[in-house]
């Protein structure tokens, strides 16, 4: 189960879904990729077996990642012919960007109050100004129930790659959908089961902040944004106007 969404940024109740496992004699995996250094998470407290999660969320090296198997539970590798990490995992280990996962652990805790505080904050100012300036523009998710530094907004009526080709001309980072559909022209499953109609499913930005941005980047973005959408929509034969 996927503890927060990769999309939205909506966290799910993981640990409610792994007590039912549990329950029923159930071993639970949670993909942890978005969540961890976001929010507290306590193994031991939870009735979790196995939990993924990747470096470059982190600020990692792209590439490294963790698996965490609950002591005692059973666990068949995937890739064997080695001793290799307690012959769970065979090959050579890739030590450096270990340890810059584990430092990264350590900044993430560290840095974990300014994610929930000062980085919402940033996530806030940012959509309260897109939504206010952009006429037609949709907050995706649950409002309260999510992680702190992630935002999808649907901008109707222009197709999501476009606005990302516009944005990169100002030099701002951001994305349509996930990483792991990029290349399909399809709108996002997610946003479509949500009932996110098709107009505004295919022109949805995901924007994620860390400790690392400023304010002055998120003045930027809202300055430039709404110019952005007006050139596209003036181009779209679908926009019906202001």
């Amino acid at each position: 189960a996927m503890w927060a969404n990769n999309e939205t940024g909506v966290i799910f109740p993981v640990e409610e879904m792994a007590r039912m496992a549990r329950d029923r004699n159930i071993l639970f995996h949670t993909d942890a990729v978005q969540t961890v250094g976001k929010i507290p998470i306590n193994l031991r407290e939870l009735d979790i077996d196995f939990l993924s999660l990747s470096g470059h969320k982190l600020h990692a090296p792209k590439g490294i990642g963790v698996l965490y198997v609950k002591r005692g539970t059973g666990f068949v590798p995937f890739m064997t012919g080695g001793h290799q990490e307690m012959e769970r995992r065979g090959g050579t280990e890739n030590v450096a960007s270990i340890v810059a996962l584990g430092q990264a652990c350590q900044l993430a805790e560290e840095k974990m109050e300014e994610e929930n505080t000062r980085v919402k904050a940033l996530r806030d100012k940012l959509e309260n100004g897109l939504l206010s300036s952009i006429p037609k523009s949709i907050l995706n998710g649950n409002k309260e129930h999510r992680l702190p530094n992630t935002s999808n907004i649907s901008f109707e009526f222009v197709e999501g790659e476009a606005i990302l080709l516009y944005m990169n001309r100002f030099n701002i980072c951001a994305s349509s959908g996930s990483a792991c559909t990029s290349g399909s022209l399809e709108p996002s499953h997610v946003l479509r089961s949500m009932g996110v109609p098709f107009t505004a499913a295919h022109g949805s930005i995901r924007f994620s902040l860390s400790v690392y941005n400023t304010e002055e980047e998120i003045d930027y973005v809202l300055e430039k944004m709404p110019e952005i959408i007006k050139q596209l929509r003036d181009m779209s034969p679908f926009w019906p106007g202001d």
